[in-house]
């Protein structure tokens, strides 16, 4: 217990010298949480708890806690070792390394860096020393299964990873752009399918059921795969995930117009963005060997407290790499070595070279479908898309003319002669008769049912429904799929149906049933309508623990007179706790300032009472004279 509080007591002064950046990092990164941390000293204790260095250890590779471990063993037979020393000792027993950095002093000092600012290690210039509950922690870990001191170093790594050969490098290369062509194909699906309307997120997180099959259909992949699209997409900013939907993002049609290679090149940029850093090296070093069961056979050898943490980060990491073409078959493609070795530039190239030709026409046909002998460019597909309704993806896609198709390009401003010019153009077959018919006839139709607002409103009817055709109105009035809008007629003006719900209800209700319907304001006219977002979506106030316990810990030692008598006296009652010897600064009443290792017993009337180690003799001291305290 005392060397527990004396190591808390250093720990509270190296996080009360931190730089507020720094302490958030930190704070962040090992998991605190909010309740019962007021100030230094109970961070300090939260991070020293056990359950909490394990979760740390757990993070870190194999060198770094062999650096820690051999500095612990050292430091126990004598003062804090230095960086030279520690690597004396793993040179002499066979240092752990990965393949991607060898061990020098450097090296050690960098680690031992990386240790201390994780709040495992001290620091004192170029001498360490982990704390005394993280050495407690290590020399448990025999007894959980887990690698001693000797292990840490002495344990070598599995066999390297087996290379990819070049029958394989082929296979594969073909494998990943098959998979991200076609996931480039399903994305972009998705992303107009949350322009239409956004996809709610549960409570409890993860995509609700109604809009994972809805996303799923519109991007032809089975519904567990609608929530991976949507991480890609989030990672890429082509999609916002608000706390109560996922929205698509303003640049989608930018992104949508871009080369495939260069869509993709988007994509990758965000996955290799959220690979965690050390295993991102890992993951280059090994860019041209087969992953697979190797790999985590590595990985297990490389994070000893890892488990299902590592395992974890690597399955998600190459299941979504797999998503995009990065891997597959559990090894890196062409594009994807690249990626990882070059960067996202030389990716996109690599992959450019793999990917078939486009083009830029098609076969219009008498059954209104529309077919592409190959990928669609993607001006065509921009091109088709305002005048047809997708109906597959692929390699050679197809499309087909209907009447809501037509009337979505009239009300963003195309005329009858626009639309023919539009596929004309695209066109190897002309336009059909057919095709012509329906052309001719939407127009004539286009814009005979309008909805609009209801100005003023009444006290039953927010909207309208107009059209001069008293058949269609009638045919409203009975249609089993629009009941739900509770249509009646209006009195006032017999072209007219009155609606309790608002006009983008009834509009897009009356869409879906496959009515030529129009919006328009109260002055009549159109509107073009995007389907609402989520409501409440942009008021969840988000909860950072790190920030607030930060705030908190500044805020309990203020720098002032009075904060650092509130930090002395937060420094003896942690020493009385743990019957620490601490290193007390007296002011005598001539000034002179006299330096007492003390052991502090109690505190009371303003009173200090603690047995003097050097003199072996008991003192009082009052708290008013003390000037500072450090632990021996």
């Amino acid at each position: 217990m005392a060397a527990a509080s004396g190591s808390a007591l250093a720990l509270a002064a190296r996080l009360r010298a931190l730089d507020d950046d720094a302490l958030e990092r930190l704070i962040r990164d090992r998991g605190v949480r909010q309740a019962g941390v007021r100030d230094y000293f109970d961070l300090a204790e939260a991070l020293l708890d056990r359950g909490s260095i394990q979760l740390a250890l757990q993070r870190l590779d194999r060198p770094t806690i062999a650096v820690i471990a051999v500095a612990g063993e050292l430091a126990t037979a004598g003062p804090a070792p230095t960086a030279a020393g520690i690597l004396a000792v793993l040179d002499g027993v066979g240092a752990p390394s990965t393949d991607a950095e060898p061990l020098e002093e450097e090296a050690v000092r960098e680690r031992a860096g990386r240790a201390a600012l994780a709040g495992l290690l001290d620091e004192d210039g170029d001498r360490y020393r982990p704390w005394d509950a993280v050495a407690d922690v290590l020399r448990s870990w025999p007894a959980a299964g887990l690698p001693d001191a000797s292990a840490l170093v002495a344990e070598p790594p599995p066999p390297a990873l087996q290379p990819v050969s070049e029958a394989d490098a082929r296979f594969v290369d073909r494998g990943a752009t098959e998979r991200a062509f076609a996931t480039l194909d399903a994305l972009g699906e998705v992303l107009l399918a949350l322009r239409d309307a956004p996809a709610r997120r549960l409570s409890r997180g993860g995509l609700a059921l109604p809009d994972a099959r809805r996303l799923a259909a519109a991007a032809g992949v089975p519904p567990e795969e609608a929530e991976l699209l949507l991480d890609a997409a989030v990672r890429a900013d082509l999609a916002a995930l608000e706390p109560r939907a996922w929205q698509a993002a303003d640049g989608v049609d930018a992104w949508l117009a871009l080369p495939r290679a260069d869509r993709w090149e988007r994509l990758a940029r965000g996955w290799l963005d959220r690979v965690p850093p050390d295993l991102r090296v890992l993951l280059e070093h090994h860019a041209h060997s087969v992953w697979g069961d190797g790999l985590l056979a590595y990985l297990a050898w490389l994070y000893p407290a890892g488990g299902q943490w590592i395992e974890g980060q690597v399955r998600q990491a190459v299941r979504e790499a797999e998503l995009l073409g990065i891997v597959c078959a559990a090894t890196p493609s062409a594009p994807g070595a690249a990626l990882l070795t070059a960067g996202p530039e030389a990716a996109r190239d690599a992959l450019a070279r793999l990917l078939p030709p486009e083009v830029d026409r098609v076969y219009v046909q008498h059954d209104l479908t529309i077919i592409a002998p190959g990928p669609l460019a993607p001006a065509a597909d921009v091109a088709l898309r305002r005048v047809a309704d997708a109906e597959s993806r692929g390699m050679a896609p197809s499309f087909r003319v209907t009447a809501a198709s037509l009337t979505r390009a009239l009300v963003d401003g195309m005329t009858a002669d626009d639309i023919r010019e539009s596929l004309a153009a695209l066109s190897l077959t002309g336009i059909p008769q057919p095709v012509e018919y329906l052309i001719a006839d939407t127009a004539a139709r286009f814009g005979t049912l309008r909805v609009g607002p209801v100005v003023p409103e009444r006290s039953a009817a927010r909207s309208y429904l107009r059209s001069a055709d008293s058949g269609l109105l009638g045919q409203l009035l009975v249609d089993p799929n629009v009941q739900s809008l509770a249509l009646v007629c209006d009195a006032e003006q017999p072209e007219r149906l009155l609606s309790r719900f608002a006009p983008d209800i009834v509009f897009w209700t009356l869409h879906d049933a496959r009515y030529p319907v129009v919006a328009e304001d109260a002055s009549g006219a159109m509107l073009s309508l995007r389907r609402a977002a989520v409501p409440g979506g942009d008021h969840l106030v988000s909860d950072d623990t790190a920030a607030i316990v930060l705030a908190r810990v500044r805020t309990a030692s203020p720098e002032s007179a009075e904060g650092a008598d509130d930090w002395l006296l937060r420094q003896l009652e942690l020493a009385v706790k743990g019957r620490t010897a601490v290193n007390v600064r007296v002011r005598m009443p001539d000034g002179a300032e006299v330096d007492y290792l003390l052991e502090p017993a109690a505190l009371a009337s303003g009173r200090l009472r603690a047995r003097d180690r050097r003199a072996d003799i008991e003192r009082t001291l009052p708290l008013s004279s003390i000037v500072a305290v450090d632990p021996a």
